[in-house]
């Protein structure tokens, strides 16, 4: 009854799933896992040895000649050795169980991690950050959790219960059927609270992604939320969250809570009817052997038919924990099993001919369950040294369009090429080297300004003079140098995770930093320079030109002042291309970018400029 309560957890197609990641995940740990395994069998032998070594000191209280203290004594010593015997192999089955536990554990996260750093924004946004997270952490937990216990019991209840019920199979029926209406009790009872509490289990996984994403996202937005006052609806948002996830664990909690006091009455119970039982057998026997032989009987039977509850006991407790283990695993097994989007492709190798070109031709693109295309027919082709830049209204597709080129998405339609290939062609390590990226919101790393400049694989074959040197000259040109000097340790000095003990100016010239010491082939300024005063704006821009004459840039800007002076401008409307060529030409031939001219610059300089 108990397993048709648990077929609601194991479904077809999912029963191997938990077996999967066992088998998987604790290959190194197999010979731990055979060693417990020995001990757990070393362990119910002794435990079963202790009823045997009872029935013999119930026969020597039964002998009526004297002298035989020494004989029960012996027994007794024989008992005490079992039990620590016992005791023994049960810490060194502990012990291994939690090597094993902790190992699968490990290897678990490091594999859910791994094929998360793989995913692309579609696949992460589908799952979302924070379920990812609480896979990689809660779930985890939980499989750990049943390993550990699991590995102990589901190989030593069985056997228990196997070895009890064969001693006390010959012994009195009435007996037999009193251990045998406990046991179905227990099960019924189980079988109930499964039924009850399975649901709130897959619930429970689903609030808690809902908890954890509140949180995540009222400690991101703290600087809003204070502006706005909003703290106190922020809490109220919090407080939902949280009493979701109290309410459920509160019911599932007290389902479970109610089994142990359930278990213990009928442990209590189960000996107290055997021995009234047998108080009425030992009545109606005729002669003192028999009475003497029904007692030992009785004393041994409730030893072993305790046995027999203990090991289903031990059952319960890993039925009751894997409902929610297995729920994680199939929580699990969906980010295992789920496959990228994009695939690696021939080219491994950076030796083209051709370096620093890129070309656009005919590339549209639609997000995952849009019904209108981002961007459309977009085409143009940059040399190597060129800057092209990419302006329009909010939501014209201008990041859009950058973010294609790393293959973040990839293109519905059209093609994109890179030093004369498709950028499908391309290993993605090989097309990333290629690249230095500043996305529009800065992002730095806990560590040194040194470690988020010389961030990536750009310093390989590098002595170490020349690695702080280039990361010296990338400070330089991104005009980070003047106040990372002036620093306690200069380039070596903290950076807060986040960046947040450095301005919101200082982050996004470091991170413009960490994409120069790339050398890449090419630049992609996603809406970089927003953070900059036009000062440092236009030194940065004077010294990449100067400095990084052989790198094709492209640039995401708002500010007309920015991509003036680019080689060609590409101008987006709605996602469509409604115009291409230099600040002159579209100044005389391109209604939108005239009209975002005139909202940003004087007539005279509009004047000066045409």
């Amino acid at each position: 009854m108990l397993i048709e309560a648990g077929k609601e957890s194991i479904k077809a197609g999912k029963e191997s799933r938990m077996l999967k990641i066992f088998k998987k995940f604790t290959k190194k740990e197999v010979l731990f896992i055979v060693i417990a395994l020995s001990f757990i069998v070393l362990q119910v032998g002794l435990d079963l040895k202790l009823p045997d070594y009872m029935a013999d000191i119930t026969k020597l209280l039964e002998e009526k000649s004297g002298g035989h203290v020494s004989d029960i004594m012996e027994k007794g010593l024989y008992m005490l050795l079992c039990a620590l015997g016992s005791m023994l192999a049960s810490c060194f089955v502990g012990f291994l169980a939690a090597q094993v536990a902790a190992g699968l554990a490990k290897r678990l996260r490091s594999e859910v991690y791994e094929k998360t750093m793989t995913f692309t924004m579609e696949e992460i946004n589908a799952f979302s950050t924070d379920s990812l997270i609480t896979r990689t952490t809660n779930d985890v937990t939980q499989i750990q959790t049943l390993i550990a216990m699991g590995l102990q019991v589901v190989i030593k209840a069985p056997i228990l219960a196997t070895w009890a019920i064969i001693k006390i199979s010959n012994k009195n029926w009435r007996w037999s059927f009193a251990t045998g209406v406990t046991v179905f009790i227990m099960m019924f009872y189980l079988t109930v609270m499964i039924a009850l509490v399975l649901p709130k289990f897959r619930k429970l996984q689903i609030l808690t992604d809902n908890l954890n994403k509140v949180t995540r996202e009222n400690l991101s937005g703290i600087r809003v939320v204070r502006a706005y006052n909003a703290e106190m609806y922020q809490e109220d948002k919090f407080d939902i969250a949280n009493q979701n996830v109290m309410k459920t664990n509160l019911f599932t909690g007290r389902s479970m809570a109610s089994v142990f006091p359930m278990m213990s009455l009928l442990i209590s119970s189960l000996p107290l009817a055997i021995y009234w039982i047998g108080m009425y057998l030992i009545k109606d026997a005729k002669d003192i052997g028999t009475k003497f032989q029904l007692f030992s009987d009785m004393v041994v039977f409730s030893s072993y038919a305790l046995q027999v509850i203990m090991a289903f006991m031990m059952l319960i407790v890993v039925f009751f924990i894997f409902p929610r283990a297995n729920i994680s695993a199939n929580r699990i097994n969906e980010v295992l099993e789920t496959s990228s989007k994009i695939f690696d492709g021939q080219i491994t190798t950076n030796n083209q001919e051709e370096k620093g070109t890129i070309e656009f031709k005919n590339v549209g693109f639609m997000y995952p369950d849009a019904s209108d295309y981002a961007i459309e027919n977009i085409s143009f082709k940059a040399k190597k040294g060129e800057t092209i830049a990419f302006i329009g209204a909010t939501g014209s597709g201008k990041s859009t369009l950058i973010n294609l080129i790393p293959r973040f998405f990839d293109v519905t339609s059209g093609e994109i090429l890179i030093d004369g290939e498709n950028i499908k062609k391309y290993s993605k390590d090989v097309l990333r080297k290629k690249i230095g990226y500043v996305p529009q919101k800065a992002v730095l790393f806990k560590g040194s300004i040194f470690s988020n400049v010389m961030f990536g694989d750009n310093i390989d074959n590098l002595a170490e003079g020349e690695i702080k040197q280039l990361a010296n000259d990338a400070l330089e040109i991104s005009q980070a140098k003047e106040f990372v000097d002036k620093m306690k340790k200069g380039i070596d000095s903290s950076i807060a995770q986040g960046g947040n003990n450095v301005s919101g100016g200082q982050k996004q010239r470091i991170s413009i930093a960490r994409a120069i010491a790339r050398k890449p082939e090419i630049l992609l300024f996603d809406d970089s320079f927003s953070a900059l005063d036009y000062k440092t704006d236009k030194i940065l821009r004077k010294q990449l030109k100067e400095q990084k004459s052989s790198t094709t840039s492209l640039i995401v800007a708002q500010r007309i002042g920015t991509i003036k002076d680019a080689d060609k401008i590409v101008v987006l409307d709605a996602g469509k291309m409604v115009g291409y060529g230099t600040h002159k030409e579209l100044l005389n031939n391109c209604k939108v970018y005239y009209e975002i001219a005139i909202s940003q610059l004087s007539e005279d300089e509009i004047k000066k400029d045409m």
